[in-house]
């Protein structure tokens, strides 16, 4: 059966670089990066442009057709209410396929310094727009309460699987996420 896979997280903590891992090693797996997705649609430099209606229809629409076809999607993506996550339970359910939550955790402290460490190291405009936007919102305070938000979603959502990320340990990172969405050993 295929599977909607949620991989969740606070902003920064390594959804893209494991997603791009898991694919990479996982042929015929989705990996549908919202971001990745809403850099297509024109306008999203723009603050005064609300492009997240038009990029929600798009990942739906992609999920739904790459999980009719009996393939994974695996979706990126910081949710940090339970509704936002039973959506997509709903969107799996709807096409015939299995839903997996995983939440990507560091503490708190360092999922924020992370997100400041990526927006500094990085080239990215969307990178750069969206640390740009974070800011203009009340920096810190938000990512701390995105991290508190997420907090309470793992806590009302008992079959979430949790795997610790830390910086810098991406191949240990990548073991944990393999083995909890089930992915042979390697050899």
């Amino acid at each position: 059966m295929a599977r909607l896979i949620h991989l969740n997280g606070p902003p920064g903590i390594g959804k893209s670089t494991l997603s791009a891992l898991y694919v990479d090693r996982n042929p015929g797996v989705l990996n549908l990066d919202v971001d990745a997705v809403h850099r297509l649609v024109g306008g999203w430099r723009d603050e005064e442009t609300d492009t997240w209606p038009i990029v929600w229809s798009l990942v739906r629409a992609m999920a739904a057709t790459h999980l009719e076809g009996g393939r994974d999607v695996l979706l990126p993506q910081y949710h940090g209410t339970v509704g936002e996550i039973v959506e997509l339970e709903k969107l799996a359910r709807q096409h015939g396929a299995g839903f997996r939550e995983v939440v990507l955790l560091d503490d708190r402290e360092a999922a924020v310094a992370r997100f400041d460490r990526r927006a500094q190291d990085s080239e990215d405009p969307w990178v750069r727009h969206h640390h740009r936007l974070v800011e203009l919102g009340g920096g810190h305070v938000v990512l701390a309460t995105m991290y508190d938000n997420l907090m309470e979603v793992v806590r009302r959502r008992p079959g979430t699987v949790v795997v610790p990320s830390v910086a810098g340990a991406v191949p240990q990172t990548y073991e944990l996420l393999a083995a909890a969405l089930g992915e042979p050993e390697p050899g």
